[in-house]
């Protein structure tokens, strides 16, 4: 079997305000909550998953809400800019957006032939609303109207004190393929390597720059917790079977209910997830109010009472 990953398929980050973040990602981005529920590892924190209208692979940007962190201490080792494509020829009407709303923003500026929009959430989590061709699934009840919606993920940015450790893992282990490279405007005189998977285009991009005058990156609110790459369905147990016959300490199989995943860390430090794309987000509630209750995998139904004593509403 050839086995190839089909680009990003989610970015989990932290939140310590999941109303604040709710709101945000919702009202102001105007992105779906295709699934309120709870970190499997930590059950009195939830997971909010925001995506398209059609809650698709590859459009997930979730959150753990944990209160208790600090802020994330920016540095290397980490993915430090989590990229949102929308239509080609909407960032102006973004930019517009984002100054209504007092959001922190850049200017509009070419990345790697794309244009690019640099934003900050009200925790400072880093983004990028990045143009693509791309057909997407419009979200009805959205305040952006479907002509400006954000499509998905992509591409993802790593911060990394050297290159060679990651990219061989990227390229020996995962399949990526390197795609070229461009000037840091960031840091003049250094270069942003560009890697892709099989699909193509920033939906399937890893983009690594080199920062070794960074500081090690503290985990905590406003950053990010790990990245998760896209698996067939139908390779998934070739995946498992791949990394754990290459000797790589990893996570094996686990069952998320909504996909299947297994992780790795790999050798600078960055968490990687390759998740398959189905079940889905509708398994366990009807497509048209995902997200509107608390979901929770079968294994936690039980304890349903006592978890959802611990939450705090979120409006």
């Amino acid at each position: 079997m050839n086995l190839e990953l089909s680009g990003l398929h989610h970015v989990t980050a932290v939140t310590a305000d999941a109303p604040g973040n709710l709101a945000f990602y919702t009202r102001v981005l105007g992105m779906r909550l295709v699934k309120k529920t709870v970190n499997q590892d930590d059950v009195r924190a939830y997971h909010l998953f925001y995506a398209d209208g059609a809650g698709s692979p590859g459009s997930d940007l979730t959150f753990f809400d944990w209160p208790q962190s600090g802020r994330e201490r920016r540095g290397n080792h980490t993915v430090s800019r989590t990229g949102l494509r929308v239509p080609r020829g909407s960032l102006p009407w973004w930019k517009a957006r984002l100054e209504a709303h007092g959001v922190t923003h850049g200017e509009i500026h070419a990345r790697f032939g794309r244009d690019v929009l640099h934003l900050e959430d009200p925790e400072g989590q880093r983004l990028a609303l990045v143009e693509d061709d791309a057909p997407g699934h419009p979200w009805a009840r959205s305040p952006v109207p479907a002509e400006h919606q954000i499509l998905g993920l992509g591409p993802a940015t790593l911060s990394l004190p050297g290159l060679e450790p990651t990219r061989r893992v990227l390229e020996r282990v995962y399949g990526l393929r390197a795609a070229g490279d461009y000037e840091n405007p960031d840091a003049p005189g250094t270069r942003v390597h560009v890697l892709r998977m099989r699909q193509g285009g920033p939906a399937a991009e890893l983009h690594l720059e080199v920062r070794p005058e960074l500081p090690i990156a503290r985990p905590g609110v406003g950053g990010v917790h790990h990245i998760a790459l896209r698996v067939p369905d139908d390779q998934y147990v070739a995946w498992v079977q791949r990394l754990q016959g290459l000797g790589l300490p990893t996570s094996g199989a686990v069952d998320r209910f909504y996909f299947r995943s297994i992780y790795y860390r790999e050798p600078q430090g960055i968490l990687i997830e390759l998740a398959t794309d189905g079940p889905g987000f509708a398994t366990d509630e009807p497509f048209e109010s995902m997200g509107e209750r608390l979901s929770l995998p079968p294994f936690l139904e039980e304890r349903r009472a006592d978890i959802e004593a611990h939450l705090k509403p979120l409006e």
